[in-house]
């Protein structure tokens, strides 16, 4: 009598067969159920890392060097040593700083967007040296934005206000007599700017602060020493008329003001008679 033949593996249906291997341990199933995860898509987005340690000081020193040279530039302009038109070669600011030429073209940019230089093609950068045309405009604005300003003013300054603006008005008479040229034009550009805070319109007011910068350095080049950056006594006059309520009158006093500044600029180039060492107040590299 022939034994049953047992049916092949492949005529068994899949949910019924039986293997003879070994269970698999729980590790393992759970190890092989694992999957991976998708690959993210687009960009990868990564952490900010902050600087530790080195990097973190090495930063502070670049940012310091890169003020540093940019404070020097600015202020020989502003003391009138860097005459309009000096040629300041990238060169012989590096090795008058000790820095590599990245880092002066880093502040060379910083120093033409706040227009304290000028960079040209092919010829590299220069102080400043604006037109005629272009210092009417700028003390155009200038008259424009600050006959907007000083309604503002009258309307919302307080008695606290005032008498702030009175202890300015001292703080700047007293500069008159025993402070040098440089700390008058700081005193005179800080009164405006304070009239543009006091007219509570930050955006003429920004607008307002450019304006004065660019022509704070246009007098600091250009008008000849010993005149005063803004006559103390038309200050006095304006805050006078904005405190009785007198708008028109002060507005009148502020565009003869400012008119009477522009006509005290002469656009000059002084040749220049000392190295750029000397210009920017420093000691040549041995």
């Amino acid at each position: 009598m022939k034994k049953a033949s047992s049916p092949s593996p492949a005529s068994v249906p899949a949910s019924k067969r039986k293997t003879d291997a070994a269970p698999t341990p729980p590790a393992a199933q759970a190890k092989a159920g694992r999957t991976q995860p998708a690959a993210p898509r687009g960009r990868p987005k990564l952490r900010p890392v902050a600087l530790t340690g080195d990097a973190a000081a090495t930063a502070a020193s670049g940012d310091e060097i890169e003020r540093r040279i940019y404070d020097a530039v600015v202020s020989s302009v502003m003391s009138q040593r860097l005459k309009p038109g000096t040629k300041l070669p990238e060169a012989a600011l590096s090795e008058l700083f000790g820095v590599g030429r990245s880092v002066v073209q880093k502040v060379l940019q910083r120093l033409a967007h706040d227009h304290v230089i000028e960079l040209r093609p092919n010829r590299g950068a220069m102080v400043a040296m604006p037109s005629q045309e272009e210092v009417g405009q700028l003390f155009e604005a200038r008259r424009q934005l600050e006959a907007a300003i000083l309604p503002l003013v009258a309307q919302y300054a307080t008695r606290a206000d005032f008498a702030s603006l009175r202890r300015q008005l001292r703080a700047e008479h007293r500069a008159m007599h025993d402070s040098p040229q440089t700390e008058w034009a700081r005193l005179a550009s800080a009164f405006h700017q304070r009239l543009g805070e006091l007219s509570r319109n930050p955006i003429l007011q920004r607008y307002l602060n450019e304006v004065i910068s660019r022509c704070s350095l246009v007098v600091a080049i250009f008008q000849p020493p010993g005149n005063a950056t803004c006559e103390h006594d038309e200050h006095a006059r304006v805050v006078s008329y904005l405190e009785q309520g007198k708008v028109a009158q002060a507005v009148a006093e502020m565009d003869a003001h400012l008119r009477a500044l522009e006509q005290h600029i002469r656009l000059v180039r002084p040749p220049a008679s000392i190295g750029l060492a000397d210009m920017l107040g420093l000691e040549p590299r041995p």
